[in-house]
């Protein structure tokens, strides 16, 4: 696609790129607030509950609440990501 060209729906920042839209930038506005460790303790939380829940003998429970750790830690990455570098720098 060439730089000048705005993508199917998406808003073009400066130079070329996409921008994030209204509702992306509120949740990264509310999330920002958040400190980056908050999503940490979350992922262990999950596993400590999966393991609790695994004791209780609730297998299926425990294999549900386990399953929130990886999205847990990929959210306080981009948590991470969006304090660090931002979102939309340019607009």
């Amino acid at each position: 696609m060439m730089s000048g060209q705005q993508g199917q729906g998406g808003k073009q920042a400066q130079g070329g790129t996409h921008a994030e839209g209204p509702v992306a930038r509120a949740i990264e506005q509310q999330t920002a607030k958040l400190p980056s460790d908050t999503f940490l303790w979350a992922a262990i939380g999950s596993i400590g509950a999966s393991a609790l829940l695994r004791l209780m003998g609730k297998k299926h429970a425990s294999l549900f609440v386990g399953d929130w750790v990886a999205p847990m830690l990929l959210f306080g990455v981009y948590n991470k990501i969006v304090k660090v570098q931002g979102s939309d720098r340019h607009h």
